[in-house]
């Protein structure tokens, strides 16, 4: 059977920090906590930095200090439900080529977060991250994008899942070169799974594996703040690395 290790990033203390610690350590056969200052009091293993990296460098950080053929990124904002990991360490295991393996995430009254998503069109960005999003209300109007109008129980392929809690074969990190750093916050999920798929990786949606996450998603309803600002150097980062994409209006 093969081991997983888990990587969570954290950028201070998180108060929800322990309750993930304690649903993801006995799932996981190494566990690694990369902090940004201040550096909580966790029982598991810590590395800690001199100074506050972007989200992206921090992951890279933690799955180099792991060895297990699979990894899971979790927030500290995520709590698997018993057996999560092992449910996607199996599938991914049971297929070659599926570098990439994301659960069903639940909002915490136990509603399903719209996680399975299309990769991202020029005119559906412009409505998500700007005010347009408040007449567009794009959750109503975009149901492909988010997938809405699926609810698969079994295992099926997706552009990109939100990188909130994911499991990722270490042969695909190899070949891509983990994440890419040039993101400090958001915009790293669909750039690997981007990566993935132009290199010929599966990325497989698998709902038997759940997963509780708050998701704050502070840029869905505010804007003109310092993670707005990320939010849009990521797009721009993105179109920079992958024009192609301009032409998916």
């Amino acid at each position: 059977m093969s081991a997983v290790a888990g990587v969570v990033v954290t950028h201070g203390r998180d108060p929800a920090l322990e309750q993930c610690l304690a649903a993801l350590g006995p799932q996981v056969d190494e566990l690694v906590v990369v902090a940004n200052p201040p550096a909580p009091e966790v029982e598991a293993r810590m590395i800690v930095n001199e100074h506050s990296l972007g989200y992206s460098a921090n992951l890279n950080k933690g799955i180099a200090a792991t060895s297990a053929p699979f990894v899971v990124i979790a927030n500290p904002d995520t709590t698997p439900h018993e057996g999560a990991v092992a449910r996607l360490r199996d599938f991914a295991a049971s297929r070659p080529r599926c570098g990439i393996a994301g659960p069903m995430l639940l909002n915490p009254d136990g509603t399903s977060q719209a996680s399975r998503r299309l990769f991202p069109t020029v005119s559906g960005t412009i409505v998500r991250r700007t005010p347009l999003r408040w007449l567009v209300k794009p959750q109503e109007r975009q149901r492909a994008h988010y997938q809405l109008d699926q609810r698969p129980t079994r295992p099926t392929e997706a552009d990109w899942m939100l990188g909130a809690f994911l499991l990722l074969r270490r042969e695909l990190l190899d070949e891509l070169g983990g994440f890419d750093e040039g993101y400090r916050l958001y915009g790293e999920d669909i750039d690997l799974c981007y990566r993935a798929a132009l290199a010929g990786w599966e990325r497989w949606y698998v709902p038997q594996a759940v997963v509780t996450h708050v998701h704050a998603a502070e840029t869905d309803r505010t804007f003109l703040t310092r993670r707005t600002l990320w939010h849009w150097r990521s797009i721009a980062r993105f179109v920079r690395k992958h024009p192609e994409r301009l032409r998916a209006l």
